[in-house]
């Protein structure tokens, strides 16, 4: 998946994207990102290039939980790995998450090691 498949990164602060864009680019990973649950499912449904999507579980309108419902229970976008990124740190939340439809679960601030660990299990 290096250099082929993008990841998409959707978290309505930026900061949390500049620095997962950054670490991630640092690894040799295309990212692209948006700033809302809507803004990214209009790009994952466009683009079919993203390969791993990093949600975050804390957003206004539209949550990560109800994203990833949404990407699930599309055909088109259902087969593509999710990894939940929250600050929601407590006892229950990474089953939460997992139950929700997430392939993956971190914690903020992100465990980069960590992190890689997961994509490369996700990836092909």
């Amino acid at each position: 998946m290096k250099n082929q498949k993008e990841l998409l990164i959707i978290d309505d602060d930026s900061r949390n994207i500049f620095a997962l864009s950054a670490v991630l680019k640092a690894k040799k990973y295309q990212c692209i990102s948006a700033l809302n649950a809507s803004e990214g499912l209009k790009l994952l449904s466009s683009n079919k290039n993203i390969g791993v999507v990093l949600m975050d579980m804390m957003m206004p309108e539209m949550d990560g939980y109800e994203a990833m419902a949404k990407i699930k229970s599309t055909d088109a976008l259902k087969n593509i790995p999710i990894i939940a990124i929250t600050a929601q740190a407590m006892a229950g939340d990474r089953e939460k998450c997992l139950a929700a439809g997430a392939d993956g679960y971190i914690s903020k601030p992100v465990n980069v090691d960590e992190l890689m660990k997961l994509l490369n299990q996700l990836i092909d």
